[in-house]
């Protein structure tokens, strides 16, 4: 009897192992419809065509993002084959990626649309939207296989999510993986960063941006700085002409904000789940799911507060001025004029070291026993005039600032 016990709990293990952890219960990720604002727009499209007007491509995508509300003056565009549509991308046809505090759009000209948008209960969902030809209709699809292949993975925390990487493309970008590759983050150094990126605006330090490279030859960060890409490349295919720097800065603090929140909100939900099944009387938060909480609110702080942000230079980095606007149009305003949005462009990104974040849909989502820990955290630091804790070069004046900033915006 012992060995048949035996057997049935190594197969269900074994099941078990196979089941990517978000599709295991009480997310059961794949299984769950989405909810969000693309899944209710793909209803709209399919009653009424027409209401996604626009007749070329171009203008199909510039309202596309009108109505998921995403500025096209974040345009980053990448020329390296890293992304579902490889074989239209190559450093003549870049993949426009356009965001918002809660949706990434994807967009190559002669392919589809790719969208990541923040769904209110499942986190990030992938899609593709591609055109009936013959109907004129946007067909849209959700993915919950080939995404994730690179979209859930270690580099994303485990869970369905987003990020930038640094590769070295050839001419015609393919990556030279002999080389190497680089996650880039907030805190990578920028002589490691945005190869296979083209990047307008100006920085005073080398980067790998702007260039192909040679089997035959290591890669050497140089210092490259256009204005914009035209006569680079077809500009007409797209909505700017620019690559922008600053857009490029503000994505790569975004995507890793936005998996440490979805791994909070999944470990932790998880965490009960299991906790719940074994004592259905006991509250969670007083044993392993309080401390899976207590980890992952430090991480979100740590991240919210620039802990180990790479330096800008000396001379900081200029970008455009559009995406300034458009990007802090996106975030509330203190009273005073302040806000989380405010660049400081010099040395460091932001002039107030809390992350926008905080206004997200996936701050919003997570689980009360996380969030308000995160809060704790944070009020710890900011109401702390004397700067004496961990994150110390965060001075007294800036913390005031920042604590009128998340009082004015009804944070707390």
């Amino acid at each position: 009897m012992k060995k048949i016990v035996s057997i049935w709990c190594a197969s269900i293990l074994s099941l078990v192992a196979q089941v990517d952890p978000w599709d295991l219960p009480p997310l059961r990720y794949s299984d769950t419809e989405s909810t969000d604002r693309l899944a209710q727009l793909a209803e709209q499209w399919q009653r009424d065509p027409s209401s996604l007007r626009g007749k070329s491509d171009l203008a199909r995508l510039q309202e596309i993002l009108r109505q998921l509300r995403v500025p096209q003056e974040s345009q980053i565009l990448v020329f390296s084959k890293t992304s579902k549509q490889n074989s239209l991308i190559h450093p003549g046809n870049p993949r426009a990626l356009f965001f918002s505090m809660d949706c990434y759009v994807g967009y190559v000209p002669g392919g589809a649309v790719e969208v990541i948008l923040q769904d209110p209960r499942l986190g990030p969902v992938f899609y593709l939207i591609d055109w009936n030809r013959s109907r004129q209709e946007p067909m849209v699809e959700r993915d919950t296989s080939d995404c994730l292949s690179c979209h859930g993975t270690g580099r994303t925390e485990n869970v369905p999510g987003m990020l930038v990487r640094s590769v070295y493309p050839e001419e015609n970008g393919q990556p030279l993986f002999e080389h190497g590759s680089e996650l880039v983050m907030h805190d990578t150094p920028i002589a490691k960063r945005w190869g296979g990126y083209y990047v307008t605006g100006s920085i005073a330090l080398p980067h790998f941006g702007n260039r192909t490279y040679s089997a035959k030859k290591a890669p050497e960060a140089k210092l490259v700085a256009w204005k914009n890409l035209q006569g680079r490349v077809p500009t007409e295919l797209y909505p700017c002409d620019t690559s922008d720097i600053v857009a490029l800065l503000v994505l790569e603090h975004q995507c890793h904000a936005h998996n440490l929140m979805t791994a909070a909100r999944m470990n932790y939900e998880r965490s009960c789940y299991l906790a719940r099944s074994i004592a259905p009387d006991d509250d969670p938060d007083l044993g392993s799911s309080g401390r899976v909480a207590d980890q992952a609110a430090q991480r979100i702080v740590d991240w919210f507060l620039f802990r180990g942000e790479a330096s800008l230079g000396a001379e900081g980095v200029e970008g455009s001025e559009d995406f300034s606007r458009a990007f802090s149009a996106m975030v509330p305003q203190a009273r005073s004029g302040d806000s989380l949005a405010d660049f400081q462009s010099n040395t460091r990104l932001f002039k107030n070291r809390c992350s926008y974040m905080i206004y997200s849909e996936a701050f919003r989502a997570l689980p009360e026993g996380v969030r308000r820990r995160v809060i704790e955290r944070l009020r710890k630091v900011f109401e702390n005039a004397k700067a004496d804790d961990a994150y110390a070069d965060i001075k007294a004046s800036e913390r005031r600032r920042v604590l009128h900033i998340l009082r004015d915006t009804g944070v707390w």
